[in-house]
């Protein structure tokens, strides 16, 4: 795929921007009601999708090994990411607390679907949040994203399907639905939806729009409405800038000190992604063309001696709170000791 399609940024870092509204996570741990809980973690799962609207740019595929750090002690937290498979393709990804106050975790693998004149990504796998403060695990799947008239026209997507947190001590669970567009796009970006409690009664409905904002409202009074998450504004001239909201514009930023605390893998080492950034398009598409066969070439190489790949800060494990194939972070990461990465740029 031609690079002016892309954005100058890795899926991984596009995983990291989940963390954009780690501020729901805060505000979760500081109720001690459940209930309460719940509802800052279904607004911080809705605020996952939230910087898609209008990034019709493709991030850049990993390559295999590759990884991504972010340390925000403004935040709160520090993540690591790394691809641990190219066929089929899946990112893992492990982020933590500064306070270790909570863990997120999971791993996707998305599934995409070519219908003509859109293209459809589903986001395979199991996303994982720990509050080990109240002992409590929830578990959800993100939404189908759809980005309609790749061939002709003006570009936009949609997210539609169910997501359905489920907080494993409780029994509690907060029901909601993407709702596609229709026919005259009267549902266009819309999210519905309810918070059951153990016992599997209603005690609240959420609605709102995943590009905007979220409201929690007692089922039987609609009308009466709190705001429970709202989207970060857009700077000015976040159109000409691949449509990024603040936060990922800083998703690349490298300055010495970190060049060289970081590993040789970092997304912002990436040639061809830094060439995007700088805006030599040539360069970028020469970059990517050129990393593309060395990866095919490690993985020939690699086939004629039996020689299996091992990933280096993830393994395959069964998630501990569904039961579920999952990838697992190793520890070790932060020790910095970088001494035995491959050279996959």
């Amino acid at each position: 795929m031609p690079v002016i399609f892309n954005e100058p940024l890795s899926f991984l870092q596009r995983l990291t921007e989940y963390m954009e509204h780690t501020y729901l996570i805060h505000q979760a741990n500081a109720y001690s009601d459940s209930i309460e809980r719940m509802k800052c973690v279904a607004a911080f799962a809705v605020s996952a999708v939230a910087s898609q609207w209008e990034r019709t740019g493709k991030p850049f595929n990993p390559l295999l090994g590759e990884t991504y750090e972010l340390v925000r002690e403004d935040l709160g937290f520090r993540l690591i990411s790394e691809q641990v498979s190219h066929h089929p393709p899946v990112s893992a990804f492990h982020a933590e607390g500064l306070k270790k106050d909570f863990v997120f975790h999971g791993s996707i693998y998305p599934k995409l679907k070519f219908w003509g004149k859109s293209v459809e990504a589903e986001p395979k796998g199991i996303i994982t949040l720990e509050l080990p403060r109240y002992n409590e695990a929830y578990t959800w799947t993100n939404p189908t994203c759809c980005v309609h008239n790749i061939i002709v026209g003006q570009l936009w997507i949609e997210q539609y399907g169910n997501l359905e947190v489920l907080n494993h001590k409780t029994g509690e669970r907060c029901c909601l639905n993407f709702k596609p567009c229709g026919l005259f796009g009267k549902e266009l970006h819309k999210v519905e939806g309810y918070i059951l409690d153990k016992s599997k009664k209603k005690v609240c409905s959420l609605y709102g729009k995943w590009t905007e904002c979220m409201y929690i409202v007692d089922s039987a009074a609609m009308e009466a409405h709190k705001r429970s998450g709202k989207r970060t504004e857009e700077k000015k001239n976040c159109k000409q800038m691949y449509s990024f909201t603040s936060f990922a514009m800083q998703l690349n930023e490298l300055d010495r000190d970190m060049e060289g605390l970081i590993p040789k893998t970092d997304c912002r080492l990436r040639p061809d992604i830094r060439a995007m950034e700088n805006g030599d398009i040539d360069l970028a598409s020469e970059e990517k063309k050129r990393l593309e066969e060395k990866q095919r070439a490690a993985r020939k190489t690699r086939s004629k001696s039996d020689d299996d790949w091992k990933t280096k800060w993830f393994h395959q494990g069964q998630n501990p709170h569904n039961g579920s194939q999952d990838w697992l972070f190793s520890a070790g990461y932060w020790d910095r000791n970088y001494s035995l990465l491959p050279d996959i740029y």
